[in-house]
């Protein structure tokens, strides 16, 4: 008769815990250490290693700053050397004191408060119902097209010199998206009191002896339709640095005078910088680049192109640091403005759309608000909402460069429309530190060769010749 046994237990094994294993590699290493060969080595991962955890790379870049420089110098230097000093720091101004056909810019950014004023006419018979909101819609779409086709008719029938005539066409840009918002922002406010109204009256119809719940007391003061509409408050909001409104901004609580006067001198160094860089550095590039262009010589226009990135780029990165931060910073400061978020970390953007968010923070807030975020809520895909919005943008670069220049080559707006396959591309493909890579290509490579494609059409259109 069999007997059954009891099946086999598992035999435990017994786990060498990480204080045993520690205390193990130190003995080791002592009794290593006590050795007469003297050791010197252990286990280590190279530094440049994934498996290293080393990120240190300061003193990298920091050679890259110093190879970035003495570079630099060194084409300094060969321009100085070849063209002589070219800099003139009051050319600009006394090009235009002496021109008399550039006063018509002055006078067509003094001519934008009527257009100003009669939005503000406007919302007042909107407010006092003395005008039907189909008639004041009216009265605004043809005031803000007028604001688009007004200044460019100017400047293309008097000619005024093209560097003040696109500053007073980017005022009047900048004043089309402030009215927007104006108008948008006071026609919800007024569909907010009539929905409330109704409400108010449907309350009242369904408990018509209910009358405990007053208004509810607020220690905090803030601002109410349509105590809005003042010239005081129109103005400051054309003036404040954003493009949206709202009937309560946030207010700093003084002028902080050390801050403003740092502000200012940037302003003025980097304004002289900017224009030397471009009368030493840039405009004999360009001149350069015209005889290639003309004989369609590839290899010579790649060469043109690779060489004014550089100086280029420096003056976009100068240009970026004088608006954003210098410029727009005294501007909030003086008006106490709390919002300074003119700009976010757009230099660590791993793909387009990200850098276009980021870079110019006012325009994206506008874009977000009144173009991207309402297409959304009539039912178009977030594909379509952006590319209207890339359209938009691609529009007003093109612009403030052809109408000054008084020809429309287009090539502003390619540009910009180019950048919605780009971003797909970019999206798709590439990741991390190679979307990085990207983006400061298109940065670096797109903006000189349009200023090259644009300089040479501008010299053909109104000189015949680029020789």
């Amino acid at each position: 008769m069999t007997t059954l046994k009891p099946p086999n237990k598992p035999r435990l094994r017994r786990v060498v815990s990480y204080n045993q294993v520690d205390d193990a590699n130190s003995l080791e290493k002592k009794e290593k250490m006590n050795q007469p060969d003297k050791p010197c080595h252990r286990p280590t991962d190279s530094l440049f290693s994934s498996s290293s955890g080393f990120n240190n790379y300061r003193g990298l870049l920091n050679l890259c700053i110093v190879l970035l420089v003495l570079s630099n110098a060194r084409v300094a230097l060969e321009n100085i050397i070849k063209y002589g000093i070219l800099i003139d720091p009051l050319s600009a101004g006394s090009v235009f004191f002496k021109d008399p056909y550039n006063w018509p810019s002055v006078l067509l950014i003094l001519t934008a408060n009527v257009f100003v004023l009669f939005t503000f006419a406007v919302e007042l018979g909107l407010s006092n119902c003395r005008i039907s909101e189909d008639f004041g819609r009216m009265c605004h779409t043809i005031n803000l097209l007028a604001v688009i086709v007004f200044p460019a008719t100017v400047v293309l029938i008097v000619h005024p010199i093209p560097f003040f005539s696109s500053a007073a066409l980017g005022i009047y840009a900048i004043t089309f998206l402030k009215l927007v918002s104006y108008i948008a922002t006071n026609q919800w406010c007024r569909a907010n009191i009539a929905a409330s109204r109704r409400q108010r009256v449907r309350s009242m119809s369904l408990y018509p002896k209910d009358g405990a719940n007053g208004v509810v007391s607020s220690s905090i003061v803030l601002t109410q339709y349509p105590d809005n509409l003042t010239l005081s408050d129109l103005y400051y909001f054309m003036l404040a640095p954003t493009l949206c409104y709202e009937l309560n901004f946030p207010r700093s609580a003084r002028i902080r005078k050390r801050f403003l006067l740092k502000r200012i001198a940037e302003m003025i160094f980097l304004f002289q910088l900017i224009i030397g860089l471009c009368q030493q550095w840039m405009i004999p590039t360009v001149n350069n680049s015209m005889k290639p262009f003309q004989d369609m010589e590839l290899q010579v226009i790649v060469a043109r192109a690779l060489k004014l990135a550089v100086p280029n780029h420096l003056i976009w990165l100068m240009f970026f640091y004088w608006f954003f931060h210098s410029c727009l910073n005294v501007i909030a400061e003086l008006l106490r403005f709390g919002d300074r978020e003119f700009y976010r970390d757009w230099w660590n953007a791993e793909s387009v759309t990200e850098f276009w968010s980021n870079w110019n923070v006012p325009v994206h807030k506008w874009a977000s608000r009144h173009l991207y975020k309402p297409m959304l809520t009539r039912g178009y895909t977030k594909m379509q909402a952006s590319i209207v919005v890339f359209f938009a943008s691609a529009f007003f670069h093109e612009y403030l460069v052809s109408v000054p220049l008084r020809m429309f080559r287009l090539w502003a707006f390619s540009g910009m429309l180019a950048q919605i396959p780009y971003a797909i591309f970019v999206a798709k493909y590439l990741h991390g530190k190679y979307g990085n890579m990207a983006v400061w290509i298109s940065l670096i490579i797109g903006q000189p060769t349009a200023i090259l494609m644009y300089v040479h059409d501008y010299y053909i259109l109104h000189y015949g010749s680029v020789s």
